[in-house]
C-alpha cells in the first residue's frame, strides 16, 4: 500500500499532488505530476468537500475517470487495482487528503485498510491541529511586522535605507522594528526596537510600541532620553509584563553645511558610525536600562557630529547575535564588515552587511536602518 499526500491551499483551492507527497514506493511510483483542472464530479473533489473516504477497486491499470480524470497527467502507480482516498479533517476544514494504492495482483484495498488509515489519521489530529494553529497565527504575526515596515522619508541631503530579515526558524516571530520619519522643525528621526518574546503578542505589542513612539516624537521637541522616559513610563502603565529595547536618534542641523546626532540607547546594541574612509566605531554614550525594567526610569541623550560622506547604522540584536558566541565578537565582525563595504553605494552597503554577518541558520529577525550623508 503506497499513500500520498494532496493538500488543499489555504484560499480554499486545491493543489496537486506534486505538492505534497510521501511514502515508500513500492513497486516505483512514476514522479508525481500536475493532476491538472479537477471539476466538481472528481473523486479528489468529493473525498475534500465531503469529508468521506473515497473507495475504488478496479482492473490493474484501469482506475475509474473519475479517480483520473481525462486530460490530467498520471499520478497513480499504472498497475494500480485499488485506491482510497481520505480527507484529514481537522478543526472542520479538509487540510489535505491521504491517497492510499495497491498495485498489481496483490489485494485490493478492502474496509479494514479504510479503517485502520481512518484512526491513525484520528490520532493525529491534535498535533495536526495545533500544526496548523501556529501556522495561521505566524502568518498573522508576520503580516503585521510587514504592514509596518514602511519606506524611509526623502530628506535633502541624506540617504536613508532600511532592511527586515526574518528569522530563518519557522518556530521563530520575531518584535523587531525599524521607522524613519520627518518632524515637523525638520529633523529626521530614526529608530530601531525590539520587544522581548517569539510570537503573535510580541509583535502585536511591537506595532503599538512604534506607533506610540511615533507619537511622542512628534508631540514634543525635546531630547531623545526624554521621549524613551515617557514610552517607558507608558510602557509600564499599559503592558505590565512587557520589555523592551530601542534606539532612538534624531539628526538636526545647528548650522549650515552641518548635522549633528542627538540619541539614545535603552538596553539596545549601541549605533554605529562609519567615516567616509571606512574607519567604524560604535557610539557607546546615551546609554540606559531597557525599556519595561525599572520603576522610575531615566533616559540620558548624547549627542555626536556627523561629518560629511559618513554613514550611521541602527540594527537589532539579530544582526550581531549568534548562538555559543561573545556579543562582542559579533560586534567586532559588524565594525570589519561595514569598514570594508563602506564606499559601496548605500542600499549595496546594507545588502553586504546582511549577507557577510546572518548564516542560514540565524534564529531571530534582523532590521536596520542606515542614513548616508552626501558630501558637499
Amino acid at each position: 500500500m503506497t499513500p500520498a499526500v494532496d493538500k488543499p491551499d489555504e484560499g480554499g483551492g486545491r493543489r496537486s499532488l506534486d505538492e505534497g507527497y510521501w511514502g515508500r514506493q513500492d513497486p516505483p511510483l512514476p514522479p508525481p505530476h500536475h493532476a491538472g483542472h479537477l471539476g466538481p464530479d472528481s473523486a479528489l473533489v468529493r473525498a475534500a468537500d465531503l469529508r468521506r473516504p473515497v473507495h475504488a477497486v478496479f482492473p490493474p491499470g484501469s482506475p475509474p475517470p473519475d479517480i483520473a480524470p481525462p486530460g490530467t497527467e498520471p499520478w497513480l502507480a499504472p498497475d494500480a487495482n485499488s485506491v482510497v482516498l481520505l480527507p484529514v479533517v481537522v478543526d472542520g476544514t479538509t487540510g489535505a487528503l491521504v491517497v492510499a494504492c495497491v498495485n498489481g495482483d496483490r489485494p485490493p484495498l478492502g474496509q479494514s485498510e479504510i479503517s485502520l488509515l481512518q484512526t491513525l489519521l484520528e490520532r493525529a489530529h491534535t498535533p495536526l491541529s495545533n500544526a496548523l494553529e501556529y501556522q495561521r497565527t505566524r502568518q498573522v504575526a508576520l503580516a503585521l511586522q510587514h504592514s509596518l515596515l514602511t519606506e524611509p522619508p526623502d530628506v535633502p541631503g541624506l540617504d536613508i535605507a532600511v532592511r527586515y530579515r526574518p528569522s530563518s526558524s519557522a518556530a521563530e516571530v520575531g518584535g523587531d522594528w525599524y521607522d524613519s520619519f520627518v518632524l515637523r522643525d525638520g529633523a529626521t528621526v530614526l529608530t530601531v526596537g525590539d520587544v522581548a518574546g517569539h510570537d503573535l503578542p510580541a509583535a502585536v505589542t511591537m506595532s503599538q510600541l512604534r506607533n506610540m513612539l511615533r507619537g511622542l516624537a512628534l508631540d514634543r521637541e525635546e531630547p531623545t532620553g526624554e521621549i524613551l522616559r515617557r514610552l517607558d513610563t507608558s510602557i509600564q502603565t499599559l503592558y505590565l509584563e512587557c520589555t523592551a529595547t530601542c534606539v532612538l536618534a534624531r539628526i538636526e542641523r545647528p548650522a549650515p553645511g552641518r548635522l549633528q546626532l542627538h540619541y539614545s540607547a535603552a538596553g539596545h546594541p549601541p549605533p554605529l558610525l562609519v567615516d567616509a574612509e571606512g574607519t567604524a566605531h560604535f557610539l557607546d554614550e546615551g546609554r540606559s536600562p531597557m525599556l519595561g525594567l525599572l520603576p522610575d526610569p531615566r533616559h540620558g541623550t548624547a549627542v555626536h557630529p556627523l561629518p560629511p560622506g559618513s554613514t550611521l547604522l541602527l540594527y537589532t540584536d539579530g544582526l550581531v547575535e549568534r548562538r555559543n558566541e561573545d556579543l562582542t565578537d559579533g560586534l567586532d565582525r559588524l565594525r570589519r564588515h561595514a569598514s570594508t563595504a563602506a564606499r559601496r553605494p548605500l542600499a549595496p552597503f546594507c545588502d553586504e552587511l546582511l549577507a557577510g554577518m546572518l548564516t542560514a541558520e540565524n534564529d531571530d529577525d534582523t532590521a536596520l536602518v542606515a542614513l548616508r550623508l552626501s558630501v558637499p
